[in-house]
């Protein structure tokens, strides 16, 4: 990031305290002035206060997280480091997979074997859970004609006995480790089935581990050269890689972000390994070792690239077993309030590990407020209450500095990644709510004969076959990937809920049209009932269209093999530069002209309130 951008970012404190303090003193105003009308009228007004909660519900999830940016006041200060020479530590480097693509692996397999690192320092553990022959015979060829520090493994799966998925794997390769030649090294690391290091990867990484004894776990962020133009379902991570884990590691906070990272072997056998019957074993993993008095490190550079999910189902699978995973290990360690497993956490360390679990069960509450916001316009009562024309003006006045405030704290806090990628980040966040909190629901509270099931999102009804969406050649037709995606996918409610809102809109301003006979009225009415500033519910539509969009239209990718640069002769593969930058276009531009113009109409009502009330 250059000089003035870092030096701007640094700012952000500053900037977010003014932004907090806008939103609460707003929604104070708002509480007050309605509190005031129900005295003026003897009435209450319950749609008023079901508006004032439907606003806080979509602002505390960024409160939440601009919270915890705001206690940055002195920034990160990790410097880039280099280990140099041959007499460095040795390390066991695990490569995790199973029943992936054969040639996937591979490429993740040579480029770990291929770093740069003395031979006789690090070894390649492939821990292979599906037991894939090929790729037993393909490592074997590459270990007798290559790299003799490559290995295979794979364990023996009991049926009916737990297996503990990729943490009950990775357990297993740290006790056969054990028994190889030399035993176990004194520092672990470990790579996804898709995640390519690059050649300075351990270079890199392992000098954290060596300047602090208390140096548990350094970590890289996962990047990926497979993301689609426009990243339409915000699969890339980078707000979370280049915004908030800068901002968790700067307090301490570092998770394992489950690929890539190198730890140290002293440090897991103290918390009693990976922690099983875990989704995220990652972050589980992290957060024990913080809480016996480890440190974490993430270390902000560009040292490993994989695949994101390449269909929309393979997403949602993703994202809603993260959730899972997040608010089980949250559970289980009493939301890092208190406990054995917790003792030595900090503060900010005991913070962020309850404000990320409180944000993904706050998905549920999300949903639940934004499922209100139809209801409340469909009635055609005001959604905004106040005694006189003054409070009127000023909660105006308000709402414009809360907004002002809020989008220039946006435009800061997003400078590391960029700021359409922060503004796509919170489209994801609202259409994939309803996918989230159902999974959670059936999770963590249904009963199996009303639908509880431990697992990540399932779609409904049989596919038959891959969509393929984001292959040119081999997608399927648009009916069928909108039948799916509505049906399967459950895109339905996405649907539903767009022309609820916008039926409730209409019927609301048809309202106001007719039911006041002179525009002083009409107007008045029109923006306390469908367009009180920012019209949010023009936001939440327009992210909510974001999965039917994505089935009528969606991306296309290459085939894998023409975004890496392979050597002809060892077959070493690592992804162009182009392949890994995510490009943007029309899409992201229209996105952003309407947050724009809702931005301007604020700003419209705020100049006209000094002179129409």
């Amino acid at each position: 990031m250059p000089r003035w951008k870092r030096w701007i970012f640094n700012t952000s404190p500053i900037w977010i305290f003014f932004s907090m303090s806008g939103y609460w003193i707003y929604f104070a105003a708002r509480m007050y002035c309605t509190v005031n009308a129900q005295r003026l009228d003897h009435k209450i007004y319950w749609l008023s206060w079901i508006f004032v909660i439907v606003e806080l519900t979509v602002a505390i999830p960024t409160m939440l997280h601009l919270f915890m940016t705001m206690f940055i006041f002195k920034p990160r200060q990790r410097p880039q480091l280099r280990l140099t020479g041959n007499d460095v530590p040795a390390v066991d480097v695990f490569v995790t997979c199973c029943k992936e693509d054969t040639d996937l692996v591979l490429d993740t397999v040579r480029g770990a074997c291929d770093i740069d690192y003395p031979m006789d320092r690090f070894r390649v553990i492939v821990l292979d859970d599906g037991r894939d022959t090929d790729l037993e015979d393909e490592c074997e060829k590459l270990r007798e004609t290559m790299w003799p520090n490559l290995y295979y493994r794979s364990r023996e799966k009991i049926p009916g006995k737990p297996h503990h998925f990729k943490a009950g794997n990775l357990n297993y390769g740290f006790e056969e480790v054990r028994h190889m030649p030399g035993g176990a090294a004194q520092f672990a690391a470990a790579l996804d089935a898709d995640m390519i290091p690059e050649r300075h990867w351990l270079r890199a990484l392992m000098p954290h581990m060596l300047v602090e004894e208390r140096m548990a776990l350094a970590c890289p962020p996962q990047l990926f050269y497979n993301t689609p133009k426009e990243d339409p379902l915000s699969q890339s991570l980078d707000f979370f890689v280049h915004v908030l884990e800068g901002i968790k590691d700067a307090l301490g906070v570092a998770w394992c972000t489950g690929s890539g990272y190198v730890l140290r072997r002293e440090a897991l056998e103290e918390i009693g390994w990976f922690p099983l019957g875990s989704l995220a074993e990652d972050v589980a993993t992290s957060t024990l070792m913080l809480g016996k008095g480890w440190k974490t490190a993430f270390v902000h550079e560009p040292l490993q690239f994989g695949t994101v999910p390449e269909d929309f189902g393979g997403h949602l699978k993703q994202r809603t077993r993260w959730a899972i995973g997040t608010v089980d290990t949250a559970i289980k360690l009493k939301f890092c309030l208190y406990g054995e497993g917790i003792a030595r956490m900090t503060f900010f360390q005991r913070l962020s590990g309850f404000i990320y679990a409180i944000l993904a069960v706050f998905n549920i509450f999300t949903i639940v407020s934004l499922l209100s916001l139809p209801i409340v316009l469909s009635t055609g009562k005001p959604l905004v209450a106040y005694a006189n024309d003054n409070q009127l003006r000023w909660l105006i006045r308000l709402c414009f500095a809360a907004l002002l405030s809020n989008r220039i704290t946006e435009l800061i806090i997003s400078l590391p990644a960029g700021y359409s990628v922060g503004q796509n980040s919170t489209r994801a966040h609202f259409w994939m709510s309803p996918y989230i909190a159902l999974t959670l629901l059936r999770t963590f509270i249904l009963p199996k004969w009303l639908g509880g099931q431990t697992q990540a999102f399932k779609p409904t009804g049989s596919l038959g076959s891959d969509l393929n969406e984001r292959d040119k050649v081999l997608r399927a037709g648009v009916w069928t990937r909108v039948r799916v995606i509505i049906f399967n996918y459950m895109a339905w409610y996405h649907i539903v809920y767009v022309y609820f809102c916008l039926s409730a809109a209409t019927l609301s301003t048809s309202k106001c049209a007719f039911e006041n006979y002179n525009w002083n009225d009409r107007l008045r009415c029109l923006l306390t009932h469908a367009f009180w500033p920012p019209v949010s519910w023009i936001m939440v539509c327009s992210a909510f269209w974001v999965p039917i969009n994505y089935a009528i239209d969606p991306p296309t990718v290459p085939p894998r093999d023409e975004l890496l640069d392979r050597d002809p002769k060892t077959l070493v593969a690592h992804p162009k530069e182009s392949s890994k930058k995510t490009a943007f276009g029309r899409k992201r531009n229209w996105y952003e002209m309407e947050y724009t113009v809702m931005t301007l109409f604020t700003i419209f009502i705020f100049v006209a309130a000094f002179i129409w009330i």
